[in-house]
């Protein structure tokens, strides 16, 4: 029988199909395909023959459901549909060719249930692993929902009850009732932006188009004063070079720096001081924002920009805003950073190609005449 085959000759299948792998052009083999990912198809594949082999009437489902848990089993492991394909592919072959050279008497029956068995255990692999990964998906994707109307309903109900103590006349809008209302406010603000930036990335519609840095710059600054006098807090904005030109998405990298000095602002203590300024090399324009929250846990500065992550007591947020700032500036071709300075604050660099459509020349006449 095909199974007990398999079974006696399993060592000499495994080193047969991992040098296969190895040759293999693409998908290209990984370490943990090497190491556990071949034994663990050869598992599935005798299993599955085991289930057509055992007395009585065939039963593909059976077969189909225990190849669906294989999958599964892949998909946990950080297999690609690829290797599923390949690998069961090259167990095939190195099973056939074995047979072959051992002269093993294996019938057209044996084979053809084994080639059964193998067209089986592919397809419905895939099929699980596709199940396995959209559930997961969807998971994921309810998870993140649930937790932003959590979050948006709890930004409601603070600012109509804080709306409705104000309406009474009672309490004057700069006091604490008011400032309440604020901050829901400018919470709720904050996540309507956020998803804004979250679909246009998710959609692909970003649209780049020669921006002045300095005018950039200005823009994100009007509102940035506005609300760090709120908070108490001392914003300064270094002077921009008025020749410095970036192309890229506004209303993306808008959205990132404008996150990222909502967090400076959030972290900083009150009478603390939050700067930007800004460099340039021939190729590169970096934006960077210095807060001065205290500075970072040893080596928690790249956590920041995982999904759900904050920093700090204060848990107000999902925790996402990090991690979409970094994928906007990521979709204008630039790279959010980190560096920390303990026991003093954080500076967030936002580094971007320089566009030098038009040139330093057209800028500088462009600003005499400004003048």
């Amino acid at each position: 029988m095909l199974y007990e085959f398999l079974t006696l000759n399993r060592d000499e299948l495994i080193r047969r199909t991992r040098e296969k792998v190895l040759q293999r052009l693409a998908p290209r083999a990984t370490k943990e395909e090497m190491e556990n990912g071949v034994p663990l198809f050869l598992s599935q594949l005798t299993e599955t023959l085991r289930l057509a082999e055992a007395p009585g009437p065939e039963d593909d489902s059976n077969i189909g459901r225990s190849a669906a848990l294989h999958g599964g089993e892949l998909l946990k492991r950080g297999f690609t549909v690829a290797q599923v394909v390949h690998d069961y592919g090259d167990v095939c072959q190195a099973v056939t060719e074995l047979a072959v050279e051992t002269r093993v008497p294996i019938g057209t029956d044996d084979f053809r249930v084994f080639n059964r068995c193998l067209d089986e255990a592919i397809s419905q692999a895939v099929t699980g692993y596709e199940t396995h990964r959209e559930k997961l998906v969807t998971d994921q994707e309810n998870e993140r929902l649930g937790v932003l109307a959590h979050e948006l309903r709890n930004l409601l109900q603070t600012a109509m009850i804080s709306f409705e103590v104000l309406k009474r006349g009672e309490l004057g809008v700069n006091g604490a009732t008011g400032r309440l209302h604020d901050r829901s406010l400018r919470g709720l603000l904050d996540l309507v932006d956020r998803s804004m930036t979250e679909v246009r990335l998710a959609s692909g519609a970003q649209k780049r188009l020669p921006v002045r840095l300095a005018e950039f710059i200005e823009e994100i600054e009007i509102a940035a004063t506005i609300e760090a006098r709120s908070r108490n807090l001392h914003l300064t904005v270094a002077v921009v070079d008025y020749a410095l030109m970036i192309e890229v998405d506004r209303q993306l990298l808008a959205s990132a720096v404008t996150n990222l000095l909502h967090n400076a602002f959030k972290f900083t203590p009150p009478n603390g001081h939050v700067a930007v300024t800004t460099s340039a090399t021939n190729a590169r324009v970096r934006i960077e924002i210095e807060d001065q929250c205290g500075g970072l846990p040893p080596g928690k500065a790249e956590e920041l920009f995982l999904p759900f992550e904050q920093r700090g007591h204060d848990r107000q947020g999902l925790g996402l805003g990090l991690t979409i700032s970094r994928r906007a500036i990521a979709a204008n071709s630039g790279t959010l950073s980190v560096r920390d300075h303990p026991g003093r604050g954080c500076v967030f660099t936002v580094d971007l190609p320089r566009a030098l459509r038009g040139g330093a020349v057209e800028s500088v006449n462009e600003f005499q005449e400004r003048v």
